[in-house]
């Protein structure tokens, strides 16, 4: 984890601390301890008090399992639990695992005073396999009007999951209905992101959401080449801010069908817009239609100009684990696939995973004339260079972020056997306008591990260098030989 993200999030931890405690110090009222654990069975389910100190935004943090689940295994991908707040429903949580996940998620704007979740197991969306669910350290936060990480949760969305059917591009195993985020491009995180606007005191919010796998749009190769990852971000809800923490009339906006920027026309709950996914690519529409509900925390804050999204996957791993499971019970992994297969991709824990920050210099991009970076991977004892972009121009890193890529190793490969990392300037089919590339730093770089959780990356290093025209390539990291 970069430095700049553990500084974004011990600011949300410690700014959770900070309200935990206003509230506290704010009421002289009984605590209520959260329960050891929850168990629900089959048909079953559970309520429990709590109580908050203060009227706030409340996040509960959970960690969750569910015996004999697992994601990539079809009749038992997951179980699923949904959370009623005093008989509202608040929350659907996916469980896709029997080893313990923790999760964050927003149970809304709730008043001073005594509350109940209920906890109930969905059997109608989970799978068959399915039998029980144990949620376990429970955590309250409460977030009051005060605190400056308020507005940010006030606005969040909740997102109904999709309920049509998977589009041509699906693959066999895809599945449609109400239900069909319990087993296919289920949400796993979100966070939001903030930025000042013209007018003083104002701000826009943006936010994201994290999927396990999306069933449209890029192919799963080309996803691992400009994106390092098979799982899905989507930026899903935008709004202005003034002074106050009221949205700017007008300004709302999702993400609709074809990434096209549309105005919110749909319902709130208080501050909250309620929307839908309706694309296989996982895009919002208003006024949903679907069966399951996701009020997923969007407390984290990431800054896309100083952090690649994927960071986000990073701080929690187990989200690697869930992403391999889908594509390849979904039968997008073929270790046996031809070496550029545009489609297919082998097992991920052949990759290694990096993020780059680089800046364009000169002639900007555009859709016709554009210059990229692949990058290179090379191995001790061999010439061969193993290319994130493969021999597909479009697939190289276009854009001028901390950008995620991922490099298809051979099978067995560990982080000592890589010798050197180089970057390559790609030219797109248009005209090369003579744009150099300042390449800045590598950011990180690991591979899986037997279990398909990340190791720790073995690489940040600063690696300047650019690339011209007339020498489109360097080496950005050399693995020291010899002696001490």
């Amino acid at each position: 984890m970069s430095r700049g993200l553990r500084r974004v999030l011990a600011a949300v931890a410690a700014t959770a601390t900070m309200t935990m405690g206003l509230a506290a110090c704010s009421s002289g009222d009984k605590k209520v301890d959260p329960p050891a654990e929850i168990v629900v069975n089959r048909g079953q389910s559970s309520a429990t008090p709590f109580r908050t100190a203060a009227d706030g935004e409340v996040l509960l943090d959970v960690t969750t399992a569910a015996p004999g689940v697992s994601w990539g295994s079809p009749g038992s991908e997951s179980a699923v639990v949904s959370l009623f707040v005093d008989n509202t429903y608040s929350t659907d949580i996916v469980i896709p695992a029997s080893f313990p996940i923790r999760r964050s998620l927003a149970l809304g704007h709730l008043a001073k005073g005594d509350h109940t979740l209920r906890v109930a197991f969905a059997a109608d969306r989970s799978a068959q396999a399915a039998t029980s669910a144990r949620l376990t350290s429970l955590t309250y936060r409460t977030v009051v009007p005060q605190d400056t990480a308020y507005q940010a949760l006030a606005h969040a969305p909740v997102v109904y999951g999709r309920t049509g059917p998977p589009d041509a591009t699906a693959p066999a195993g895809a599945t449609g209905g109400p239900f069909q985020n319990a087993v296919d491009d289920t949400p796993l995180l979100a966070f939001h992101s903030e930025a000042p606007t013209a007018v003083a005191g104002h701000r826009l919010l943006t936010y994201s959401m994290v999927w396990s796998n999306e069933d449209g749009g890029s192919s799963t190769a080309e996803l691992m080449a400009q994106w390092g990852r098979t799982a899905d971000i989507e930026w899903t809800y935008q709004v202005e801010i003034d002074a106050t923490g009221a949205a700017v009339p007008g300004s709302a906006l999702i993400q609709g069908p074809e990434h096209t920027t549309v105005p919110f026309t749909g319902r709130y709950e208080g501050t909250h817009p309620v929307l839908g996914t309706c694309t296989a690519n996982n895009t919002m529409c208003p006024n949903p239609d679907a069966s399951m509900r996701f009020a997923l925390s969007a407390a984290d804050a990431l800054d896309p100009s100083a952090e690649a999204r994927e960071r986000q996957l990073d701080a929690n791993p187990w989200t690697y684990w869930v992403m391999a499971q889908e594509v390849q019970r979904e039968g997008k992994i073929d270790n046996d696939k031809a070496p550029n297969s545009a489609t297919k991709i082998s097992d991920p824990r052949n990759y290694v995973y990096l993020i780059i920050r680089k800046t364009t210099v000169g002639p900007p991009n555009t859709d016709d004339n554009w210059v990229g970076v692949s990058v290179g991977v090379r191995l001790s004892g061999s010439a061969q260079t193993y290319r994130s972009a493969k021999i597909y121009p479009l697939w190289a890193l276009r854009r001028d972020v901390p950008a995620a890529t991922a490099v298809e190793l051979p099978a067995g490969t560990v982080a000592e056997d890589i010798s050197s990392i180089e970057a390559t300037r790609v030219v797109g089919a248009g005209r090369d306008l003579g744009a150099r590339i300042q390449i800045e730093s590598i950011e990180r770089a690991f591979l899986l591990g037997p279990n398909g959780l990340p190791q720790q990356s073995f690489l940040f290093t600063p690696s300047k260098a650019t690339l011209t025209p007339a020498a489109p390539t360097a080496v950005l990291f050399r693995r020291p030989t010899g002696g001490s």
